[in-house]
């Protein structure tokens, strides 16, 4: 057992224990003691050295990475809700930036209410980082994207120390984590991940709750009627449904919703061919249960289940789902209502004209799409739960939650047009 003293800092209180394949570390009560307010990260306004500006600074630098192009940032744009800029299904990395991703990318917005992995009582899988749950906390969630081949590709704790030690501000590094830290590659690493995830959890520009929906959660804005209906048909069991695994009412501690319960759910999902993993026909991403996560292999049932997203700033996303297939929001929740009534729209048909539902997992697993809950337990000929103006009404809804919200600039504003001596 060991420790890794920072000055001025807690994380000396959390034990780093050694064990095969590295060093593990639990910030699980570090994630439960943040408060969802956070306190917005300024390395300008301090000139001590702490762990959440050094994550900042690691967050952003491009030469940690082996292209010397690609930062944790350059996927996820604080300017684009720390999401991708571009409709790319997904992103290159490597060395000579041209290594392609497999999933889409995720937003990190909001994910200091997020809860390390668990089964729930009636076994539904829940929490978890990544896609696929299978990072316990940001720290560890922060691993892949430094050492990955199609990602930052620094390929180990050694490669990544490299590079971190030669950084601008690598004495700052070691003020904090000791002066001997880059002689211990894990250790190097460890402290990395541990700065980046300090900076995502103080930083509020993570998790600023300043939407529109949060100001009339407050009661100092209406939404118009459309957003309005919108939000009814949202939350609606014979509409949208979207409420069922996108709770939008208050969390039990007081908090905004996120508009995520952290389960996982197969969709059914075309399958992208613009993912080049996917030209080898018997290449599957499925998920919780392969082939990125291993230790639910055997979870036959689990397979072709992602994480439920939030749907926090879902308007400003380019693509949407785990493998990016719809670069369109309205193209999605056409998808959402119209998957089971219309399925020719959405996959392949057979030399019959049958479409080929379910087409990105394997034929055995194809029962594991969500063919239950509405809107997806309609048939063909039915009429979808949605109309295209309703689904207008949920996009005009979708819209209000997207961060960063001025009412002056806001035309669906019900009370901006109205003089002030009405208001």
């Amino acid at each position: 057992m060991r420790t890794l003293a920072v000055r001025g800092d807690a994380f000396d209180r959390h034990a780093v224990a050694s064990r095969r394949g590295g060093i593990a570390l639990s910030l699980v009560a570090f994630v439960a003691a943040s408060v969802w307010t956070g306190v917005r990260a300024d390395s300008a306004a301090t000139t001590t050295p702490t762990p959440v500006t050094l994550g900042e600074k690691i967050f952003r630098d491009v030469s940690l990475s082996a292209s010397g192009q690609m930062a944790c940032a350059t996927c996820h744009d604080p300017a684009h809700a720390h999401a991708q800029t571009n409709s790319l299904s997904v992103q290159f990395g490597g060395a000579n930036s041209d290594v392609p991703g497999f999933r889409a990318v995720p937003s990190l917005r909001y994910l200091n209410l997020n809860v390390p992995f668990f089964f729930q009582s009636d076994g539904t899988p829940t929490g978890g980082f990544t896609r696929d749950g299978g990072a316990k906390d940001l720290v560890e969630q922060a691993r892949t994207p430094l050492l990955a081949a199609h990602e930052m590709a620094n390929g180990d704790a050694a490669g990544f120390t490299a590079r971190l030690s030669q950084a601008t501000y690598a004495d700052e590094f070691r003020s904090i984590f000791g002066t001997n830290v880059f002689a211990d590659a894990d250790l190097t690493l460890l402290a990395a991940e541990y700065s980046l995830s300090s900076y995502e959890l103080a930083d509020a520009g993570f998790h600023p709750f300043d939407s529109k929906f949060d100001l009339f959660l407050q009661g100092q804005v209406m939404l118009s009627p459309q957003e309005l209906n919108g939000f009814a048909l949202f939350n609606r069991p014979d509409k949208g449904n979207c409420a069922q695994c996108h709770p939008s009412t208050r969390q039990d501690s007081g908090a905004p919703p996120v508009f995520t319960d952290y389960t996982y759910d197969n969709l059914g999902v075309p399958r992208n061919p613009e993912i080049p993993a996917n030209a080898d026909p018997a290449y599957f991403d499925m998920g919780l249960c392969g082939p990125f996560r291993t230790d639910l292999a055997n979870r036959q049932d689990l397979c072709g289940q992602f994480k439920v997203p939030t749907l926090r700033n879902v308007a400003t996303r380019q693509v949407f789902f785990h493998n990016g297939y719809f670069n369109n929001l309205k193209d999605a929740l056409h998808f959402y209502v119209q998957r089971d009534t219309n399925p020719e729209k959405f996959y392949p048909l057979d030399a019959n004209g049958v479409p080929q539902k379910f087409n990105d997992v394997p034929p055995l697993f194809a029962r594991n799409v969500n063919t239950i809950e509405a809107p997806y337990n309609r048939h063909p000929g039915e009429a979808a739960a949605l109309s295209d103006d309703e689904i207008d009404d949920v996009i005009a809804f979708l819209n209000t939650l997207t961060d960063g919200y001025d009412p002056a600039t806001d035309s669906a504003d019900p009370a901006r047009d109205v003089p002030p001596d009405e208001q």
